[in-house]
């Protein structure tokens, strides 16, 4: 081969690695991901909903019978919006595509016995796989107080279950077969005067390089009512799904310039890859994108101080429709799945209220350009 041959070839390879930069591009310091340059519009037929009970949150996950399975939240429309920490259960729904549509299978996380931690509800799930068993984390609560339908937030019995909130994890060798879960809880409150005095929640977790578990969840602190103090989360680490954690001692998601406020940042989801740790969050108040109740991406390379990425903002507070129609209303509790290690879809929750303000929610499937 000539040489000016050769130079050519090596040329054309330059450029060709050039254009194929990956997704995932990083540097030691500075992941660069922009999950947000990814997001297109939305199907109008990219929705889970069921016609007697309000949907939320949404954890999927392809099982080893190649079929998808959606795990979510549901209460009955009839008990209204506040039922969801009084009588939400988790359910079961699966499709043939990771796209959908999902079909309602079963409620794999009943109500039971109120003496248990999760008696009266289970909310929030999380599903990951491991080593051939797929675990459920969620939350669970339970109370003695009566209910009046629909519940609400000025009853102090509706706060007796919310601060009983704890968190708990179920296990199965099978998506679609009987899920076991624990007497108690999997992670509790900590005493009284700890950030998670009052209640924890809303896990998040994923698998570290070396195996263990990091748990990352909502925490509330003492304060001089039923709603408690500070809305804050915390990192908690394991050797085991099943525990015990070790909770690092101070809140996560801190900024310098939002000390004071009340709640920073919430539903979380997290993963971990090329040897750093992500989060999607939601941005109460606009500290990470600018955008109150957008969804942000944050960067941690040891779980415990986190910071905004490169390109934080993930979804704006609307987003916007296939036919061009703003959303009106924001997209909570993000899940992602992942196929050979790039996200394909973004899972959110978001209320709609066609039929009036908290009439109605459900599960939306956010494409991700490839």
């Amino acid at each position: 081969m000539k040489s000016k041959d050769t130079t050519f070839l090596r040329l054309m390879a330059v450029l060709l690695l050039g254009l194929a930069k990956p997704v995932f591009a990083q540097s030691q310091s500075t992941p660069d991901i922009d999950i947000g340059a990814m997001v297109r519009p939305v199907p109008s037929n990219a929705v889970f909903s069921e016609k007697d009970y309000f949907v939320w949150c949404g954890s999927m996950i392809k099982g080893h019978d190649k079929k998808y399975h959606l795990f979510y939240s549901r209460w009955p429309k009839k008990m209204g919006h506040y039922a969801w920490v009084t009588d939400s259960e988790i359910a079961h729904a699966v499709a043939d595509h990771p796209n959908g549509p999902y079909k309602f299978v079963n409620v794999v996380l009943k109500a039971r016995d109120r003496k248990y931690w999760d008696g009266s509800t289970t909310h929030n799930p999380t599903v990951l796989f491991k080593n051939g068993k797929y675990y459920l984390y969620y939350m669970g609560t339970t109370g003695t107080g009566k209910i009046n339908y629909p519940p609400s937030a000025k009853d102090d019995a509706w706060w007796e279950y919310r601060n009983n909130q704890r968190i708990g994890v179920a296990v199965a060798s099978d998506p679609s077969g009987t899920w076991k879960r624990l007497d108690k809880p999997v992670l509790d409150i900590g005493d009284i005067n700890a950030y998670d005095g009052v209640m924890v929640s809303n896990p998040a977790v994923t698998f570290s390089k070396d195996n263990k578990v990091v748990l990352v969840y909502k925490e509330v602190e003492k304060g001089n009512s039923f709603k408690g103090g500070k809305v804050r989360f915390g990192v908690a680490f394991a050797n085991s799904p099943f525990g015990p954690f070790k909770k690092e001692a101070k809140p996560i998601f801190e900024l310098k310039t939002a000390e004071k406020e009340w709640m920073i940042a919430e539903d979380p989801y997290i993963w971990f890859q090329n040897d750093f740790y992500f989060a999607i969050v939601r941005d109460v108040i606009g500290k990470y994108t600018g955008q109150e109740g957008a969804l942000a991406l944050l960067v941690s390379k040891d779980a415990k101080d986190w910071q905004a990425a490169k390109h934080p903002l993930v979804v704006g507070k609307t987003f916007k429709w296939e036919n061009g129609r703003d959303s009106g209303t924001k997209l909570e509790r993000p899940q992602l799945y992942f196929e050979n290690g790039i996200p394909k879809i973004l899972f959110g929750a978001m209320d709609d209220n066609t039929e009036g303000p908290r009439s109605n929610s459900v599960n939306v499937r956010v494409p991700l350009k490839q």
